[in-house]
């Protein structure tokens, strides 16, 4: 690789839910290398999941020092990072620092984060709601289990009494930040949004933690010297930071581990799909029906994100856009201030498995084994072998669209619960039409299927936010679903929109968190969206296929699909009702 030794370069760091990644970019947004190192997910119970933030670290550090091996770019042209991650919990012992299990049984220190995906805090979560708190609004009405707020709830009420009250809190952007300065700072992002920690006013303003909220939650005890065990209240114990914003530089111990050196400026963290979302939007799509209202870069033109949505795909997909007004929508988490840019409003759906729900079909489906084999001996990948298949059994039956192949098969999707929008974690996964038929082709129909499922829902969360006031007509898709051709095409047709993937398609959120690097590195002197625009490349765009077959099939499986949702909801009602449960 040649050595670009005169540029000036940036490293943005990702921790996802399955492996922490480093790349380092030029001023023109490339790439120059991407290298990544699996972390562990444990699973001591059905729907507990927790981490470890010292084997995060130690994994940001071995990926961060290859990375900039394999780029050839001289260590000391790195001039600024940041970091994303997953919206998951992290305690640490107040005193030291040290790690604090975070249980079911509290006996595994290391164990010190509840990964955003755990569902342990069923009960706390449904007398958070039960409150009726005006803050819900933010959280589109009701707080989702995944946040994290009903965790610390679980903590509370579980955890050793002494050892709760010796804990503070961060949100793992926040707790990445923090390891690398030494600084309390605390992003916007990360603790505005989706968390639960909701210190905002009723009226969405930035004034700080809500004491009467807490209290009223049973979390009273955080309220304690200015909130101090969350962050603190900006400008007096506190600080808090727009995405981006210089936070300081880093410590010697953290350069030495990271391989950097201390003059490298530290940018405030966001979440990893809020990431995703700094890495897409601004992509050229090379269409112009598409492209159209032009998109430069101008603060000025900012309000043209307004009809993009960035549909951040990996084990889960996040759903964002943002807009000048709140635009508030029942099961849609926010809308939330300032979390990425100043004075703009940013809302998130989300479907809670995507990926891991494909996966999930295929590993339990007794044909398997068998497309495992023919994949590896195509040397392709098994979605890729069964998209071929698909293909191969349009033609020989005569079928007028792919989706024609999955007519009679109802597919319902929601394994892990419904994020957005019926925001109900008790929903659950339902196949109305399958068969006893276990070939590979029963294989490739039943995850056609569910992709099918990913489009329709995904449909299901655009109009319930464009029936609110969101002016959506665009969807900008990133991660390794882009690679699907026939997952793309069905998200295309299902949401009748043009599906924009950018230039790096399974890299948008690391390199949206490196543009913040940049950021950080201009010392605040520059615009987020002036370094969106100079760095997102060339995109392709997929368009909804005008066949009419396709359109009215899958306009026809859309009112069985919500019907499955609401009758699935019907038939719990009924059971509870007859058992006296609520």
């Amino acid at each position: 690789m040649v050595s670009l030794v005169s540029s000036t370069h940036y490293l943005g760091i990702d921790v996802g839910t399955g492996s922490a990644r480093a790349c380092v970019i030029n001023d023109a947004g490339e790439i120059l290398a991407l290298e990544s190192r699996e972390i562990t997910r444990w699973e001591p119970k059905s729907e507990y999941f927790n981490q470890s933030s010292n084997e995060i670290w130690d994994a940001i550090c071995a990926c961060t020092k290859k990375a900039v091996v394999v780029s050839n770019v001289d260590v000391s042209s790195i001039k600024g990072l940041a970091f994303d991650a997953t919206c998951s919990l992290v305690a640490l012992n107040e005193q030291d620092d040290s790690p604090v299990a975070v249980g079911p049984d509290f006996s595994e220190n290391d164990q010190n984060i509840i990964l955003w995906m755990d569902h342990r805090a069923l009960d706390q979560t449904n007398a958070i709601n039960a409150t009726g708190h005006p803050l819900l609004k933010f959280v589109g009405g009701k707080m989702s289990i995944e946040m994290e707020i009903p965790k610390v709830k679980w903590l509370k009420e579980n955890m050793d009494s002494a050892v709760f009250k010796n804990c503070k809190f961060y949100d793992l952007p926040d707790f990445l930040t923090h390891k690398a300065t030494g600084f309390e700072s605390r992003s916007y992002c990360s603790t505005v949004c989706k968390q639960g920690f909701v210190p905002v006013g009723v009226d969405g303003s930035v004034t700080g933690w809500d004491k009467e909220f807490l209290t009223s939650i049973g979390l009273e005890d955080l309220t304690e010297d200015d909130f101090r065990r969350l962050g603190g209240v900006h400008g007096k114990n506190g600080h808090y930071t727009f995405a981006g914003e210089t936070v300081g530089n880093l410590t010697p111990k953290a350069a030495a581990e990271l391989g950097l050196h201390e003059g490298v400026l530290v940018g405030s963290g966001v979440i990893d799909a809020y990431s995703g979302w700094i890495g897409t939007v601004a992509a050229k799509s090379g269409d112009e029906e598409v492209a159209q209202p032009k998109i430069t870069s101008s603060d000025d033109d900012m309000h043209l994100v307004a009809n993009r949505l960035a549909a951040v795909a990996g084990t889960s997909t996040c759903h964002l856009v943002m807009s000048k007004e709140p635009v508030f929508v029942p099961g849609v988490w926010g809308p939330y201030r300032d979390v990425i840019f100043p004075d703009y409003w940013l809302a998130e759906g989300g479907q809670s498995a995507t990926g891991e729900l494909l996966h999930y079909v295929l590993i339990n489906h007794p044909a398997y084994a068998e497309a495992l084999l023919h994949s590896t001996s195509q040397k392709i990948s098994v979605f890729e072998f069964l998209n071929n298949r698909l293909l191969e059994l349009k033609k020989e039956r005569n079928a007028p669209s792919v989706t024609y192949l999955a007519k009679h098969l109802f597919f319902y999707g929601d394994f892990h619960g419904n994020r957005s929008p019926i925001a109900d974690p008790s929903m659950k996964g339902a196949v109305i039409g399958k068969n006893m038929d276990v070939s590979i082709d029963a294989l490739a129909i039943e995850y056609l299927a569910a992709v099918e499922f990913i489009g329709q829902q995904t449909r299901h969360i655009v109009e319930t936010m464009n029936k609110s006031g969101h002016k959506i007509n665009q969807i900008y898709l990133s991660g390794g679903q882009c690679r699907n051709k026939i997952l793309t095409q069905i998200m295309a047709n299902c949401t009748g929109m043009p599906v924009i993937m950018p230039r790096y398609i399974e890299a948008a959120v690391v390199l949206g968190t490196a543009m913040l690097g940049a950021k950080a590195a201009s010392q605040n002197k520059r615009s987020l969206w002036s370094i969106m625009t100079q760095m997102s490349g060339q995109g392709a765009v997929v368009k909804p296929e005008q066949c009419g077959v396709s359109t009215k099939l899958l306009d026809t499986k859309y009112k069985i699909f919500l019907d499955m949702a609401s009758t699935q909801q019907k038939y719990r009602a009924l059971v509870d009702e007859a058992m006296g449960d609520n």
